[in-house]
C-alpha cells in the first residue's frame, strides 16, 4: 500500500533498521532475506533523498534526518498496532503476552515476585522480561521497548503516564559484630566509616549522593561500588564497613544474614516509587490489566504491618546537627 508515494512497508523495515541497527538483526526481526532488506533499504533512501544510514563496521549509524525520523515512525507503528488492528478482546488466562519490565534488583525482590506470583495463578501463560535500569529509560518507553518502568517517582520525567505505588525509606546495615552500629550513629560517624554503596545502570552518582547528599555538598567515604542494592549485605559481613539500603530490603536480607539494622543518624527524605508506561499504551487492555494488578500488590504492601524502625524526636534533635537542619526541609 502507497500513502502519497511512500510504500508503507518500509517503514516497518525502517523501524526495524533504527532499533536494531544492524542489517542481520532488522531483517531477522521483521522475516526478509537480507537482499530483500538492502533494497528496502535503497527505496528509503530514495524516497527520503537521504542516506539515512552509513556502516561503521557492522553497525548502522543513523543520519540526523534518520534520528528525527525515529520517533514518528516508532509512535504511528505502536498507534496502528494498539489503536487500529483488530484483536480478540484481552483473557489473562489465555494470554501468552510477554511484559518487559525495566526495574531495579530491590523493587523485584520486596515487590514484584508478589505480582509474578499472582500473575502466575491468573495467567499461567503471561511472561516476563525484567530489564535492569539504566539512563535511558524514558527512550526506552518513547520507543515503547518496555512496558513499564518502576523506579523512585523523582527520576522519572512527565513524557509518560505514571502511577504512585508505595513509599520507601533507607536504613543503614552492618554486620552484626560491627561495633559502631551498638550505639547511636552520629551523623559524623555515619560520613568518616567506610561505605559499601551502590551506582544503578548508567548512572553517574550513586542513588544516595543523587537523591539528597550532593545537593548538600557533601560525600560519603566509598569503599566499594556496587551494580546493585542487593550485593551491599554480603559484602559487609566480617567487616566494619556500613551500607545505606531501602528499609524492606534491609529487613529482607536481615532474614538469613548476619546484619544489624541502625537508624541513620538523621533519616533521609522517604521517596515514592511509582510505575510508568509509554503514553501510547494507556489505553492498551493488556496494560490496564497488568498495571491494575501492580496497583494493587502495592497497596497490600504499603498496608502491612512492619517492625516498628524509628528513632524519638530527641534523637533527632541531639544528633542531626546541620545534616538534620540541611534535610528538613525536604522530608
Amino acid at each position: 500500500m502507497r500513502f502519497k508515494g511512500l510504500d508503507l512497508n518500509l517503514l516497518v523495515a525502517l523501524d526495524a533498521l533504527m532499533t536494531e541497527r544492524r542489517l542481520t538483526a532488522a531483517a531477522r526481526k521483521i522475516s526478509l532475506s537480507q537482499p530483500a532488506m538492502s533494497a528496502a533499504i535503497a527505496r528509503l533512501r530514495s524516497y527520503f533523498g537521504d542516506e539515512l544510514f552509513v556502516m561503521r563496521g557492522r553497525e548502522l549509524v543513523l543520519t540526523a534526518r534518520a534520528e528525527g525520523l525515529a520517533a514518528p515512525v516508532r509512535e504511528a507503528l505502536m498507534h496502528i498496532q494498539h489503536s487500529i488492528i483488530a484483536r480478540e478482546a484481552f483473557d489473562p488466562a489465555r494470554s501468552n503476552r510477554r511484559f518487559r519490565i525495566c526495574l531495579s534488583d530491590f523493587i523485584t525482590v520486596v515487590f514484584f515476585r508478589h505480582v509474578v506470583e499472582r500473575v502466575a495463578r491468573e495467567a499461567p501463560n503471561v511472561r516476563f522480561e525484567l530489564v535492569t535500569l539504566n539512563d535511558e529509560h524514558d527512550e526506552l518507553l518513547r520507543r515503547g521497548e518496555v512496558d513499564f518502568v518502576i523506579l523512585p517517582e523523582l527520576f522519572m520525567s512527565g513524557t509518560h503516564p505514571r502511577a504512585a505505588l508505595f513509599e520507601e525509606s533507607f536504613a543503614c546495615v552492618g554486620c552484626h559484630t560491627n561495633s559502631h552500629l551498638l550505639r547511636r550513629l552520629t551523623f559524623d560517624r555515619y560520613m568518616s566509616m567506610g561505605h559499601v554503596a551502590v551506582k544503578l545502570g548508567g548512572a553517574r552518582k550513586t542513588f544516595v549522593e543523587d537523591s539528597l547528599l550532593l545537593d548538600l555538598g557533601l560525600n560519603r567515604r566509598i569503599d566499594i561500588l556496587v551494580q546493585s542494592f542487593s550485593m551491599i549485605p554480603p559484602l559487609l559481613v566480617g567487616t566494619g564497613r556500613i551500607g545505606t539500603i531501602p528499609f524492606r530490603l534491609a529487613k529482607h536480607f536481615q532474614k538469613t544474614a548476619p546484619l544489624q539494622i541502625a537508624t541513620l543518624p538523621q533519616p533521609f527524605p522517604t521517596f515514592t516509587e511509582a510505575v510508568q508506561w509509554p503514553v501510547l499504551n494507556n489505553s492498551n487492555p493488556e496494560s490496564i490489566w497488568l498495571r491494575e494488578i501492580l496497583l494493587q500488590e502495592a497497596a497490600r504492601i504499603a498496608t502491612a504491618r512492619e517492625e516498628a524502625f524509628s528513632i524519638s524526636a530527641s534523637e533527632q534533635a541531639d544528633d542531626a546537627g546541620p545534616f538534620a537542619r540541611s534535610v528538613s526541609p525536604l522530608a
